[in-house]
């Protein structure tokens, strides 16, 4: 799934971790045609990469194309233009994308990359806005761009971006990747979507409770997805993250793991990777910033 590697010319490589939304309640739909959620989101210690290197001309340039996502589109490039004219920076920068996540998977690949790049270029152009600001600016482009942003695992609510860390365990997970793209606004706009799961208190989820509401009506209207829980269903409850398409199983070990995946067939891609509580984004920053 990697598109290209990260240049020698990059003077900051960076990595844009996936995560999970273990449970996913719909409680209702706002006046506005948002919903309102609570979700519980989790880091993967697996994820895509970035590599930056400074301009002097004020020039955002992404140098990886994704097919069907024009340059100015991409939410790297319009989270540094964001950062530029949120600030008045006048420096600018060349990217570079090592894309590992799947488009379309419900595991965060595009909100993780924006996130990565707020917090990369701060960094890189030695800007002094706070966490709280680049948050803020993360949810103009995504709702779930903000959790990213934190880099701490998170029971969400409102459309996702009010946030209260949690800590978790942090099993291993093996993620199946079913061979389709699930349009969100689809699957948030079905008739058949439940939008009236009560409220449920952080302390009664972290005891186990929760469900995603998502889940029927994805697999009504995609097979592929249907298909992959039923293989992984064989193995270990087998979940779907945010919309999907992605389906995940939980492990006490990485051994564990890797027999199940084994045992899937090779139409189903899948990577193995480890709940974190804290993102990679942040502990490679915490090293940064120390040294």
């Amino acid at each position: 799934m990697s598109t290209s590697a990260i240049p020698a010319a990059a003077e900051l490589i960076l990595p844009a971790p996936a995560k999970l939304n273990l449970m996913l309640h719909i409680l209702g739909r706002r006046a506005d045609g948002y919903h309102e959620l609570q979700t519980l989101f989790q880091f993967l210690d697996f994820g895509d990469e970035l590599g930056f290197a400074l301009r002097q001309d004020g020039q955002i340039q992404l140098h990886t194309p994704i097919d069907g996502v024009p340059h100015d589109s991409n939410l790297i490039v319009r989270a540094a233009r964001l950062l530029q004219q949120q600030t008045g920076c006048t420096l600018g920068t060349d990217i570079w994308l090592d894309k590992r996540l799947p488009m379309g998977g419900g595991i965060g690949g595009g909100s993780s990359d924006a996130a990565t790049t707020l917090l990369g270029l701060k960094h890189l152009w030695q800007l002094d806005c706070s966490e709280d600001q680049l948050a803020d600016m993360g949810l103009s482009l995504g709702a779930d761009v903000p959790v990213f942003v934190r880099g701490h695992a998170a029971f969400a609510e409102g459309v996702g971006e009010k946030l209260q860390p949690v800590t978790l365990s942090e099993p291993w997970f093996l993620v199946a990747i079913p061979q389709v793209l699930v349009s969100t606004v689809e699957i948030f706009s079905d008739p058949e979507l439940t939008r009236d799961t009560p409220p449920i208190k952080v302390r009664s989820l972290l005891e186990g409770g929760g469900h995603n509401d998502c889940l029927p009506v994805v697999q009504k209207r995609y097979p592929e997805v249907r298909n992959a829980l039923n293989l992984l269903n064989k193995f270990v409850p087998a979940k779907l993250t945010g919309t999907g398409a992605c389906v995940f199983g939980s492990f006490p070990n990485e051994d564990d793991a890797d027999k199940v995946a084994r045992q899937l067939p090779g139409t189903l891609p899948s990577f193995i990777a480890q709940g974190r509580n804290i993102s990679m984004l942040h502990r490679r920053l915490g090293i940064l910033v120390k040294k």
